[in-house]
């Protein structure tokens, strides 16, 4: 299993701006405005608490244990009154935290649910060719870990650094207060500093890019893995897909020791310059008291102000490991939401209008690359309640017709209409309920037999037992204790093919489409099953416009035409006695697979795109 990094290669080339990252997530955060103003109120609260503190201490030395104009007596009954204040303070701050904390964690909470639910209806409405080409682990990512990552940020991280920041300019003004000769003397050392932290954010936001798109890239390699094994386990290919891992998996521990190894270096350098700071207070503060111009509590307050000073720098790895993380995330997850669905909307879509099912091909051309064209200039018309059966070789272009009938995709040239309508200028989701799809992989979500009928759970005043019975899936839930409340999929029994596809046309009759269309829905089931496939066909058929691409002789005579494709064009038209006496490419068709099951063309998966 070979990988393409250039399936990864524009996500590690989108680089955000962080104000354009903010104003992003603004619409998100505003609607949470109380919440964070209430955070925002507490955080001045905390940051008044902890610098009122140092203050206390200098009043206690200062005022009463050092002020020898009192008597013992005063000085004792003045100290227990800061040590009282002191602790009054500590309370304050405790229950303040306390609130804000749990303010932070509802609000956090409630920003990433809009978020999470916002992307996942973003994602669900893009067409398929953007999901062609991506990789499933990378967008499990950006729903998962990278809305962790945010969440992480808002709780414990964007509230805490507004108080460190509110608590740095606080510190700032006091010491100034305190004594402005000693604040210039800290100030000297701010440029060192800021240059630091520059270098560090910018070093730190490349090493968590590059964890995020290796994280993606595994997450991906183990999703693919795991969906194949089957063919990994049969054509013994657990070495290869072993050492692959490997690889994405050494690369993805480098980027994380790269993103160590700054870090690494950026706490030494803070520490350094902290000592630094505490020796020049103490050098010069010392001086001011042998020269009496500053009291030793003042001094003690000031060694305590710069330690609060260089806490929060301290700790700026392990809030700036989540700040850029929680960037690059927020990088990833914009990326997504600027990714735009190809198919234009029309400005008024047309829906809930009468519809014959008068369906027509007018010089359709399309490919789903620029150099590798599907269909050529194809044109038919299938007339309301009629049968079209579409045959060809794999490849020729049948599925890509279902496709555009869909409107999955647009024609490159001409245009599709039903009843004259043109597909571009009817609603999306009207025109998905008025066609009717059948598949031959059929999707089971888990869950009971019933919730995979109605999927939605919406239809009302549905006869399922008809449904059931015309569909010939009555004939399966007869065998089964629970009935239609049986679980399937994951946790469940698994149907086999053939039931699915009953399961598959129960689900279209439970709509009721006036268009249908089976995708090779006849294929790869036994006989028995076949047989009762082929009654649910007939019902399903019955009184509705429907193309059918076929493999079953039987299912191909029932068609009212015939289309035969090759290499993405028309070469033949017409009924199955008509299409035999030609003795052309149907007939070349049918003569290939005689005797094996009167299938018209192979029962892989046809023509996708690249």
């Amino acid at each position: 299993m070979r990988r393409n990094p250039a399936r990864f290669q524009e996500e590690k080339d989108f680089h955000a701006k962080d104000m354009k990252l903010w104003k992003g997530l603004f619409p998100y955060i505003l609607p949470q405005w109380r919440g964070l103003s209430l955070a925002i109120v507490l955080s001045f609260i905390v940051t008044a608490t902890s610098l009122a503190i140092p203050r206390l201490v200098q009043v206690g030395m200062d005022d009463h244990i050092l002020n020898e104009s009192l008597s013992v007596a005063e000085r004792f009954q003045g100290l227990s009154l800061v040590a009282a204040v002191f602790l009054g303070v500590i309370l304050v701050g405790f229950v303040t935290n306390f609130f804000q904390v749990v303010t932070l964690e509802w609000t956090g909470q409630r920003i990433m649910h809009a978020l999470r639910q916002g992307l996942f209806q973003h994602v669900v409405k893009l067409d398929l060719s953007f999901f062609q080409n991506q990789p499933v682990g990378r967008l499990v990512t950006r729903l998962t870990n990278d809305i962790q990552n945010m969440y992480e940020m808002f709780t414990s991280v964007i509230v805490t650094l507004f108080n460190d920041g509110v608590r740095l300019v606080g510190i700032l003004a006091i010491m100034f207060w305190m004594n402005w000769r000693l604040s210039l003397v800290l100030c000297a050392i701010f440029p060192i500093l800021f240059v630091i932290t520059v270098v560090f954010g910018r070093l730190s936001r490349d090493a968590f890019r590059r964890i995020r798109t290796h994280l993606a890239e595994i997450n991906s390699y183990v999703q693919e893995t795991i969906w194949g094994m089957s063919v990994i386990q049969i054509f013994l290919r657990e070495r290869e897909a072993h050492r692959e891992f490997r690889k994405l998996n050494d690369r993805y521990y480098d980027s994380a020791m790269y993103q160590v190894k700054i870090f690494g270096i950026f706490m030494p350098v803070i520490e350094v310059m902290s000592s630094v700071a505490m020796a020049l207070i103490i050098w010069y503060g010392g001086g001011e008291i042998i020269r009496q111009h500053m009291t030793l509590g003042e001094l003690t307050a000031f060694i305590s102000y710069i330690r609060l000073f260089f806490q929060p720098l301290r700790e700026l790895s392990q809030k700036y490991s989540i700040v850029q993380s929680a960037l690059a995330s927020a990088e990833r997850i914009f990326q997504l939401l600027e990714t735009k669905d190809r198919l234009p909307v029309a400005e008024h879509p047309l829906k809930d209008f009468p519809v014959r099912g008068d369906i027509r091909f007018e010089n359709v051309s399309f490919r789903y690359a620029e150099e590798h064209p599907v269909l050529r200039q194809v044109s038919f018309h299938v007339a309301p309640g009629k049968t079209l059966a579409i045959v060809g070789a794999t490849g020729s272009g049948k599925t890509t017709i279902i496709n555009l009938l869909e409107r999955f995709y647009d024609p490159w040239e001409g245009r599709i209409t039903i009843d004259g309508v043109d597909l571009r200028t009817m609603d999306e989701h009207w025109l998905r309920d008025l066609v009717g799809l059948v598949m031959q992989e059929v999707f089971i979500i888990p869950g009971t037999i019933r919730e995979n009928i109605l999927l939605d759970g919406k239809l009302e005043g549905l006869d399922l037992e008809s449904i059931l019975e015309l569909s010939q899936l009555n004939s399966l839930l007869k065998h089964l204790p629970e009935g239609l409340e049986t679980r399937v999929g994951e946790g469940g029994m698994d149907l086999s093919a053939g039931e699915k596809q009953l399961l598959a046309f129960a689900r279209v009759l439970a709509r009721n489409p006036r268009i249908l269309v089976l995708d090779e829905a006849t294929a790869n089931v036994d006989t028995e099953t076949e047989m009762l496939i082929e009654r649910a066909i007939q019902a399903a058929l019955s009184s509705r416009t429907s193309l059918v691409i076929a493999h079953r002789l039987s299912t191909i005579r029932r068609a009212d035409r015939i289309l035969v494709l090759d290499q993405g064009r028309i070469v033949e038209e017409g009924t199955h006695e008509d299409l035999m006496r030609l003795n052309g490419v149907y007939h070349h068709l049918q003569s290939l697979h005689d005797g094996k099951g009167l299938r018209l063309s192979g029962g892989g998966p046809e023509e996708s795109s690249p």
